[in-house]
């Protein structure tokens, strides 16, 4: 039985501009368990050789491994590797771990000076347990995917406002 392909998609409305927003989402250092409730380091991350000293050359040469604790109890380790960096609008991965597939990040600016994110996970489940659930839960877990990235993007708004809050006027 081949694996259920879950389209997942959500939209974030940030208060920052897509440079401010990018200089969180897309630093380096993949940084995202500082603001995400419920995402933790698995692992350290694995970084190869880079073409240069670049943003997005270091971004494409680099793993990161993040656990995802849903509400309903589970975790899922996913493996994040950037493979298109266009900065400060898009990044596109390749995911792997319990979830196996590819993501793609979009921002786009509002007319209020906000920017819009767009968040889009095409993501096969590698584990037995998940697989043989699917059938039946799998409104659970898209449930699940919504809390978890509501509970992203209020974390994301709070980093931009601390961020703004600590930057000189």
């Amino acid at each position: 039985m081949t694996p259920r392909l879950f389209d997942l998609s959500s939209t974030w409305h940030l208060p920052a501009t897509a440079d401010q927003v990018w200089a969180i989402i897309a630093d380096v250092d993949m940084s995202w368990p500082r603001w995400w409730p419920h995402c933790t380091f698995a692992g350290p991350l694995v970084r190869s050789e880079t073409e240069s000293n670049s943003q997005e050359d270091i971004l494409k040469a680099t793993t990161a491994y993040l656990n995802f604790k849903a509400a309903l109890g589970y975790t899922l380790t996913i493996s994040i590797h950037p493979t298109k960096v266009l900065t400060p609008s898009e990044i596109e991965f390749d995911a792997g771990g319990h979830l196996k597939g590819i993501g793609k990040v979009t921002l786009s600016p509002e007319p209020d000076g906000g920017t819009r994110m767009d968040i889009e996970w095409r993501v096969r489940p590698t584990q037995r347990w998940m697989n043989i659930l699917t059938p039946l839960a799998a409104p659970a877990f898209t449930a699940a995917h919504s809390l978890m990235m509501r509970q992203g993007e209020k974390g994301l708004i709070k980093a931009l406002e601390d961020e703004t809050q600590a930057s000189p006027k």
